[in-house]
């Protein structure tokens, strides 16, 4: 036998759940308890924390070829940035936020380099930060994911493959883009020839001659710097011995770009695995990983 009774209905719950919650990166509405985007895989976490704010967030992307050290540097600025307060204050939003940085200074720790970033976009790091500069009164929220060079790779010959790296890339404010320094000096035409690719598929996506990419600031940076020091004494000089393509599409068509030289190891070796030879760094000595940044903020600053 069953005693009345008066039961409450959480239909506040059933209402809250049946407003979708746009993705900030895609715009693609989810629901409210949803962990990743249906249609880009971006942290719904990222929505969550910008509904919030009364300014969204701005995004940069850092981009590259694969192996080039993207998830290195991103890792080992966001790890100098929060322990150098008196340079520029990193503060991160979000637990999520946490991971590459932890990640990538424990692989360092061991004396070995992070593996290849996954392709699949529901395994990509990414990072939401507060940037608070000296110069400036005004803190800069930063929205900032660690891409696969693979999959920005195959989005660039072939558009909508990830419409995670098209919507992202079409809303960011800037770009650090890396290219490895070694590879140009040995005559590896690849590297140019991606960059070109990937700078004309920024052009494309926003080809505005106001507010387009070739408007929006673009750092150059040459990675893995420490093996071939003359590209630390300038930058530019380098760029323009080793990689002319890239030199003149730069020069033609975009009016805010800066070349910059950057290294984490002091030293590498090759070490003999039952996967076969891997690459090891000797020694952790960054150089150059914060410059490039600091330009990009001041730039976004300015913006």
């Amino acid at each position: 036998m069953i005693e009345q009774g008066t039961v409450p209905l959480d239909s506040y719950r059933l209402a809250r759940h049946a407003v979708p919650l746009p993705c900030h990166i895609c715009g693609e509405g989810n629901t409210h308890d949803a962990e990743l985007c249906r249609r880009c895989c971006a942290p719904m976490a990222l929505a969550h924390q910008a509904a919030t704010q009364r300014t969204p967030p701005l995004m940069a992307a850092t981009i590259g070829p694969s192996g080039v050290g993207k998830t290195v540097y991103l890792g080992m600025l966001i790890d100098m940035l929060s322990r150098q307060p008196e340079r520029m204050q990193l503060l991160t939003r979000g637990a999520f936020s946490i991971n590459l940085q932890q990640a990538c200074a424990s692989v360092l720790a061991r004396g070995e380099f992070p593996t290849k970033t996954p392709t699949e976009p529901d395994r990509w790091n990414w990072v939401h930060c507060q940037l608070r500069s000296p110069r400036h009164r005004r803190t800069l929220e930063l929205i900032m994911p660690d891409m696969a060079g693979e999959a920005l790779l195959q989005e660039v010959d072939h558009p909508h493959t990830y419409e995670v790296i098209r919507s992202l890339l079409a809303k960011c404010a800037g770009v650090l883009l890396l290219i490895d320094a070694p590879r140009l000096q040995q005559s590896t035409l690849d590297q140019d020839y991606f960059t070109m690719k990937l700078l004309n598929y920024l052009l494309e996506l926003d080809p505005h001659p106001r507010h387009g990419w070739s408007r929006r600031p673009v750092a150059l940076v040459f990675t893995k710097a420490d093996e071939c020091e003359n590209c630390f004494e300038n930058p530019r000089a380098y760029a323009q011995a080793h990689a002319g393509g890239l030199w003149q599409l730069c020069r033609e068509r975009f009016k805010q770009t800066e070349f910059f030289a950057a290294g984490v190891a002091g030293g590498c070796a090759w070490k003999l695995t039952r996967r076969g030879r891997m690459r090891v760094p000797l020694r952790i000595e960054p150089r150059g990983i914060v410059e490039p940044f600091e330009w990009l903020v001041e730039q976004l600053s300015k913006r």
